[in-house]
């Protein structure tokens, strides 16, 4: 009997035609090693990008990368964090990522935290208290090396880095990054004065939304500064912590019911002004000749409504790379102190949504038919 060749740890498993079979497990760090006649150093070094590996010859980097796709490897994440102390993983907590601006700020999170080689979970808590406190615990019990919060309440303490996105979190160790709300507040009523308006209505957000009341308190304070009124009767507040543009229109449709005697609206953000466009197009007027509309965040769809809106914009992607950035940090020296807060801030972004204030009344009879006869014209 003719004895088979003996399988070794560095030879590897393939079927008679020479493809390697997918059955049998991937080869470790030790084998490709083996295999590539290389010191795991140098194999770990050039699969994990290092800056030390950048001198390795790229003619070895490139056997490397074949020999790991050709077997398979997959890096032992569990043995590396027994290594170094770490899970290499954090934790995401969001309230609902279909969300406007999330996405956005989740795509930068995720492109900063997969070039570090980090794994994430995100969790949403639909702004429902015990999930937020639920969530938490759960990821810390999951030894993550620490939590990304975005527009979380408040409350929230984890024994770990912690950073927070518009969430204002006072809680000791956190580092928060937020944005010039009094920036925000006066690029959007500066470009309102200078076309001429002077009755603007504003659109507040839900009490439940955390960056609400701060943005809230900067308009009536940058307002107050510009002598601007802010007249009860045309300010409006969305109902609905969950944003959709079917919020806007309602709130809108309802004060366009109560009265017309303003000739802009500030909203609280751009899905809700959105849904106020379609609303002030169904009562009969135009945007922006009878009601000019200012957004905020500068959502990917912002540009490509009709009239384009109008916005302030939130720089959603630097915001997200410096949160995770940021957390990396932290999660690498966590004796260091950090700042408390990182301030991003805000660009007005001008489209088709804002213009001169009209000069006759939506209110009276000539002013309506001055209106509808435009929009026959």
């Amino acid at each position: 009997m003719t004895q088979g060749k003996q399988e070794t740890a560095a030879t590897p498993h393939r079927s008679k035609s020479g493809v390697v079979n997918p059955a049998k497990p991937p080869l470790n760090l030790r084998q490709l090693a083996e295999y590539l006649r290389l010191s795991q150093t140098t194999v770990s070094l050039v699969l994990n990008n290092s800056p030390a590996g950048r001198s390795i010859p790229q003619r070895t980097r490139d056997r490397v990368f074949e020999a790991a796709r050709k077997f398979h490897y997959r890096p032992n994440y569990f043995a590396r964090s027994l290594r170094n102390s770490r899970s290499m993983s954090v934790g995401v907590i969001v309230p609902d990522l279909s969300d406007g601006y999330f996405p956005v700020v989740m795509s930068a999170i995720e492109k900063r935290l997969l070039k570090a080689h980090y794994f994430y979970v995100t969790a949403s808590h639909y702004r429902r208290p015990e999930l937020v406190e639920e969530y938490s615990r759960r990821l810390m019990e999951r030894a993550v090396d620490g939590l990304l919060l975005l527009d979380t309440p408040a409350h929230i303490h984890v024994p770990a880095p912690a950073v927070a996105v518009s969430s204002h979190n006072p809680a000791p160790g956190v580092t928060n990054v937020v944005l010039d709300h009094d920036l925000a507040a006066r690029l959007a009523l500066t470009h309102l004065v200078k076309l001429g308006h002077e009755r603007i209505a504003f659109m507040q957000g839900a009490q439940g939304i955390t960056d609400a009341k701060y943005r809230w308190k900067s308009i009536l304070s940058v307002a107050r500064q510009m002598d601007i009124a802010v007249v009860p009767e045309l300010c409006i507040q969305l109902e609905e912590t969950r944003q959709t543009p079917e919020a806007g229109y309602q709130v809108m449709q309802g004060l366009l019911e109560r009265t017309r005697e303003f000739t802009a609206i500030f909203c609280f953000n751009d899905i809700s002004a959105i849904g106020a466009i379609r609303a002030i197009t169904d009562a009969g007027l135009r945007v922006p000749e009878d009601i000019s509309v200012v957004g905020f965040d500068d959502i990917v769809t912002a540009a490509y409504c009709k009239p384009s809106l109008t916005t302030v914009k939130q720089p959603l992607r630097e915001m997200g790379l410096q949160a995770a950035q940021a957390l990396l940090d932290r999660i690498a020296d966590p004796s260091q102190e950090w700042p408390a807060e990182i301030v991003m801030e805000p660009e007005l972004v001008v489209r088709e949504s804002t213009g001169p204030a009209r000069q006759h009344s939506l209110n009276t009879q000539d002013g309506l038919a001055m209106a509808a006869g435009a929009k026959r014209g």
